[in-house]
């Protein structure tokens, strides 16, 4: 991704990786000439480790103008992380949900707050789930359990737009990305697709216009971009539509969740 020197804003990267996440902030700074760039070592598939993080990033700052929810993982293999949470769920929503609820006093704090999360297009094949969050029905399909979180991640931030009108939420399909997570998750794909997959500076060009673009205030809140469009979040005559009852007992669940894990008791984070 290209940055702008002329932004001049202060970078926060939650990282899984240390030596990635150097070896990232080190090319950031080198092309931007923006020393403002700061790691914070958080395994987003680890609930209770999110939430700590979070909380001591509210006390450590007065405000925050932009979140960017852009981790996630595809797992083959059902697997549950030290909360018993399944790792796709934990890291593609939960992970979002808690660190977005905390933060956001944080982003009311700021004139014109923002807080973008990178779903996919495969979410259009998929009706929220809201009674099977941790995927224990039926047959495990890790490539379906991704689509189906990044569903989730759409209802997420149409609730959140309508539940906090001073910031405006968006969600969007970067397109099909040539990254190394596409071609171990889905390497057939990856192969098919070949020189149609779009460049990781084509991937994040409508997240980086959602940050800083004065357009987007404007904007309704709660949409789902592609290519700096706002499109439909379900193909036409799709079975995909969810009821608002529906929708609210997902966020009740979601809630739920994540004050059981908040109400752990807190050991002191690794300093990495």
């Amino acid at each position: 991704m290209g940055f702008n020197n002329t932004q001049g804003g202060t970078v926060h990267m939650v990282c899984r990786n240390k030596g990635r996440a150097e070896e990232a902030r080190a090319a950031i700074v080198n092309e931007s000439g923006n020393t403002e760039v700061f790691i914070h070592i958080v395994d987003l598939s680890q609930t209770h480790k999110v939430s700590q993080f979070a909380e001591n990033f509210k006390k450590q700052f007065s405000s925050l103008n932009v979140l960017i929810n852009n981790a996630g993982c595809m797992l083959h293999k059902r697997e549950l992380n030290a909360e018993g949470l399944e790792k796709n769920f934990a890291t593609n929503i939960m992970g979002v949900y808690i660190l977005t609820q905390t933060l956001i006093p944080l982003l009311q704090m700021s004139r014109d707050p923002r807080v973008i999360t990178v779903s996919s297009g495969g979410m259009l094949v998929q009706k929220l789930r809201f009674d099977d969050l941790q995927s224990e029905k039926g047959s495990f399909d890790g490539l379906m359990v991704y689509a189906q979180n990044k569903r989730q991640q759409v209802v997420l931030t149409e609730q959140w737009a309508k539940a906090n009108p001073l910031i405006h939420f968006s969600v969007m399909h970067p397109g099909w990305v040539d990254t190394p997570a596409v071609s171990s998750s889905m390497p057939e794909f990856h192969h098919m697709m070949g020189e149609r997959l779009r460049t990781v500076e084509q991937g994040a060009d409508t997240v980086v216009w959602l940050a800083l673009s004065r357009v987007v205030s404007r904007m309704c809140s709660g949409q789902f971009f592609q290519d700096r469009q706002p499109v439909p979040t379900h193909l036409p005559l799709a079975w995909t539509h969810s009821s608002a009852d529906e929708m609210q007992t997902f966020m009740n669940r979601l809630e739920t969740i994540a004050r059981a894990v908040q109400s752990l008791p807190h050991s002191n984070p690794d300093q990495e």
